[in-house]
């Protein structure tokens, strides 16, 4: 990204050249995680966008992360998907990760659909759970919003007592049992990573209420919220975290679980556009 430019110049010279790839103005923006992106596959009329070639936006580095943005229609509504994120452990800023998501709402989108794949710390979830997030722990340490304010992204302060939307997580809810989606509830805690958790680590934040974990996420949602976008999050619980099965972690793992569970994941998340 350019340093010597305001990052609401950065998002409006991105969307100006987004805005010259398709006429597609989307209603809704889309965050895959690890393995997720498979969503991307099912956009009609999609324009494909490696995020190398959008203006001041960062690269996705990490396997199981494809580098593009989608633009197409959805289960009926025109949406605007990342096929991959970008993450504080990559070394980038706090800011950094959260600057598509500023992008995505000034080509219009009014709601976000966040996804991740999460370590499970509730000792009743199972590896290949689905979890709607009712809240989250910022434990990175780390603000997008930390800095210089612009007005124009909304409040200094903005209220995070509904981070995930109360509304859309009923609608989850619902469409779960109408298309038999097993789907549990829980608090998201987002550590900085890029190492898993210690056992140490995972007693502790079950302590303090956390029932997964990960290493996204959180700077998303705040940014999200600051400027008015509705937001609704899906964990994939793709292995229980450390010192639960007191077997190692690898990212292979996540990847595999992540495969296992795609169609229940597909169905979910394709339902629950539609009525967003």
């Amino acid at each position: 990204m350019t340093q010597n430019i305001s990052i609401s110049a950065q998002i409006n010279e991105a969307v100006s050249y987004i805005k010259t790839q398709t006429t597609i103005v989307p209603e809704i923006a889309l965050i895959m995680g690890s393995g997720l992106g498979v969503l991307g596959d099912y956009i009609e009329n999609a324009t494909v966008i490696p995020y190398e070639s959008i203006p001041n936006f960062p690269v996705s580095t990490v396997e199981g992360h494809a580098g593009e943005l989608l633009i197409g229609s959805l289960s009926g509504r025109n949406v605007v998907l990342m096929r991959g994120r970008f993450h504080m452990y990559e070394g980038y800023a706090a800011e950094v990760t959260a600057f598509p998501v500023r992008v995505m709402k000034a080509l219009g989108a009014a709601s976000l659909v966040v996804t991740n794949a999460a370590g499970g710390i509730n000792l009743e979830f199972a590896e290949g759970n689905l979890m709607l997030i009712t809240d989250h722990l910022n434990l990175t340490g780390k603000n997008p919003l930390i800095g210089p304010h612009d007005p124009a992204f909304g409040a200094r302060f903005p209220d995070m007592t509904e981070a995930y939307s109360k509304r859309l997580r009923e609608v989850a809810k619902q469409v779960a049992a109408d298309k038999n989606v097993q789907l549990v509830e829980g608090i998201y805690a987002g550590l900085l990573g890029p190492t898993y958790e210690t056992p140490a680590e995972i007693k502790m934040l079950r302590l303090i209420g956390a029932d997964a974990v990960g290493m996204s996420t959180v700077a998303e949602v705040i940014a999200a919220r600051q400027i008015g976008l509705e937001v609704v999050g899906i964990s994939c619980i793709t292995n229980m975290a450390a010192g639960i099965l007191d077997q190692p972690l690898t990212h292979d793992e996540v990847i595999e679980t992540t495969n296992r569970v795609q169609a229940q994941f597909l169905e979910l998340i394709t339902s629950l556009i539609a009525k967003i």
